[in-house]
């Protein structure tokens, strides 16, 4: 008996990862990273605090950036006009 039997590789054959879940997993981590850029940078516009958080601490794939993106930052917005009231 060596010392590698007694030791491992120190990753578990069945959780190893193969070419193709690297590729996805990168994939995925560049898609979640771009939307939630921009959904960030959204919220931070509007001041949007909560939202803010919550899309800086969830990590949803992108999903909760692009609602936010096209669903609920366009929510209670009031027409801004450019003639003064008198």
């Amino acid at each position: 008996m060596n010392l590698t039997d007694l030791i491992g590789t120190g990753i578990p054959e069945t959780l190893a990862l193969t070419p193709l879940q690297i590729a996805l997993l990168i994939i995925l981590a560049v898609w979640s990273l771009a939307w939630k850029g921009v959904a960030l940078w959204k919220s931070a516009k509007k001041e949007h605090k909560v939202w803010f958080i919550a899309m800086l601490i969830l990590n949803t794939a992108g999903i909760l950036e692009i609602l936010y993106i096209f669903v609920f930052s366009k929510m209670g917005k009031k027409p801004t006009s450019t003639k003064k009231k008198r």
